[in-house]
C-alpha cells in the first residue's frame, strides 16, 4: 500500500489511533476539527493503511522563512506501536522527501522531543542530522 493524503474526516478519524500515541493530549471528537483548522494553514495529514488499518502518520506543511527558503516541516510522524521496524515509517519519509522535492523545497526538517532516543535513531538512519536546538517557553495565561 502507498501513503494517501487524508482528504475525508473518515480518514482523518482514521488517524487518530496512531496520532494519539505521539500526542496523547489528543481528544477523539475533537481531532477532526483540529486537523481542519490546521489544514487552514497548510497542514496536511498523510498516513499509511496495511489491510484497511492505519499503521503510521505524518503531519506536514511546507513553510518558507528568510534563514532556510521554502522547507517541509513535519509537525508530527508515529507508526503504531505494533508496526514499528515493518519499513511504514520509512514509507512516509520517503513519500515526503519525494514531495519536498516536488514543491521545490530545499530542506525537509522535523523537531523531536530530547527524550525520543529510539526516534533519533530512526532520524539518523533516514540520513538526518541535527542542525539546531529548539528553545521554547510556557506562556503563563495570565
Amino acid at each position: 500500500m502507498q501513503p494517501k493524503l487524508a482528504k475525508t474526516d473518515a480518514e482523518i478519524l482514521d488517524c487518530f489511533a496512531v496520532m494519539q500515541e505521539l500526542r496523547p493530549h489528543l481528544i477523539e471528537r475533537e481531532f477532526v476539527d483540529r486537523v481542519r483548522r490546521q489544514q487552514q494553514q497548510g497542514y496536511q495529514l498523510l498516513f499509511l493503511a496495511i489491510d484497511g488499518t492505519v499503521q503510521a502518520v505524518a503531519g506536514f506543511r511546507i513553510l518558507e522563512c528568510l534563514s532556510r527558503g521554502k522547507f517541509l516541516y513535519v509537525d508530527d510522524l508515529v507508526t503504531h506501536a505494533t508496526g514499528r521496524s515493518q519499513g511504514y515509517g520509512e514509507q512516509l519519509v520517503t513519500w515526503l522527501i519525494d514531495y519536498a522535492k516536488q514543491q521545490n523545497c530545499t530542506n525537509f526538517e522535523l523537531d523531536s522531543g530530547v527524550q525520543r532516543f529510539a526516534a533519533h535513531r530512526f532520524y539518523f538512519r533516514q540520513r538526518m542530522v541535527i542542525t539546531c536546538y529548539h528553545f521554547a517557553r510556557e506562556l503563563d495565561k495570565t
